[in-house]
């Protein structure tokens, strides 16, 4: 049975360099915090304090040299201002996001709300390893999907309409993959080379570049650290619900499965993944698993209305 070990054993309590002071780590999910609740940590940092706070590389704010002794009025004001303490142990983590299409002009997918729903789910579930996850809103990846414990990218799927193309060249000019070519006055696409990045379906200037509407493409058991690994592939779905619901299942994998004391990437095999990943396909119904080249012909919509 889990004991209640006081909010000093708490995962947004970090003890620091000096033991008599701590930083207080906050839960911000997607980095999205508005400007009364940044007044908010500024009121609270100074009353306890505090001469600066740090942005950390997980979209969160830390409040550097607390007192221990004051810790419990802490928390109580930091949840008064809708920003909670965070994680830091054995947990599920501050979930990451870029602004995906929010406002990015590569973004495929709305990053911010599936972070935002992500954590909803599963943030601060006390895990046997460090849960680290991460969306992008397209492959290139700024929030660095793959090197986390699990990735979710947005992508999307490009589809060429036969006969249509005037061969003007713009698709070829910002593929960055160098994927397209123009053979017998149309584009060619080279599908080894293409990782699905949306980028040319909205340069074509006669909007005849069409897709199936964009995919969420997850991976698990990336690392940063001193040996990083690139995440292995899971899935690919086709809504932001599968998604969310997939994390689910390998959040509860990795809490049912994985030991303490080592990192998921170094301890996939023992966990006999591809075991797992095989379930989890065969768990998502047909109409969420996104399967390349094969499109619903109901989905198809213009390159530039996606």
């Amino acid at each position: 049975m889990l004991k209640d070990l006081g909010i000093h054993k708490k995962g947004g309590v970090i003890t620091e360099r000096n033991p008599e002071y701590c930083t207080i780590r906050t839960r911000i999910p997607a980095g999205m915090i508005t400007p009364e609740q940044l007044r908010g940590i500024a009121d609270i940092a100074e009353r306890y304090g505090a001469d600066a706070v740090q942005m950390t590389v997980r979209q969160t704010i830390e409040l550097p040299h607390m007192p221990p002794e004051q810790l419990d009025d802490i928390s109580r004001d930091l949840s008064m201002n809708g920003t909670p303490l965070g994680a830091e142990r054995d947990e599920v983590k501050n979930i990451l996001a870029c602004t995906g299409n929010q406002r990015c002009i590569f973004g495929n997918i709305d990053a911010i709300a599936l972070a935002v729903e992500i954590d909803k789910r599963v943030f601060g579930k006390e895990m046997p390893v460090k849960l680290r996850i991460a969306v992008s809103g397209c492959p290139n990846a700024c929030t660095s999907p793959m090197l986390n414990e699990i990735g979710i990218t947005g992508k999307i799927e490009p589809i060429r309409v036969p006969g249509m193309c005037t061969g003007c060249g713009t698709c070829v000019e910002y593929c960055k993959e160098d994927a397209i070519a123009i053979k017998k006055g149309i584009s060619v696409l080279d599908s080894s080379k293409c990782i699905d990045c949306g980028v040319c379906i909205r340069s074509c200037p006669y909007d005849l570049l069409q897709s199936s509407g964009p995919y969420y493409f997850i991976t698990v058991g990336g690392s940063r650290g001193r040996h990083p690994k690139v995440g292995r592939e899971l899935v690919a779905v086709r809504s932001s619900s599968a998604a969310v619901d997939v994390v689910e299942k390998v959040v509860s994998w990795v809490y049912r499965r994985a030991w303490s004391g080592r990192l998921l990437s170094d301890q996939l095999d023992d966990l006999q993944y591809e075991k797992f990943r095989e379930e989890i396909r065969g768990q998502i119904p047909e109409g969420e698993l996104f399967r390349p080249g094969v499109i619903p012909a109901e989905d198809i919509s213009a390159g530039t209305g996606i």
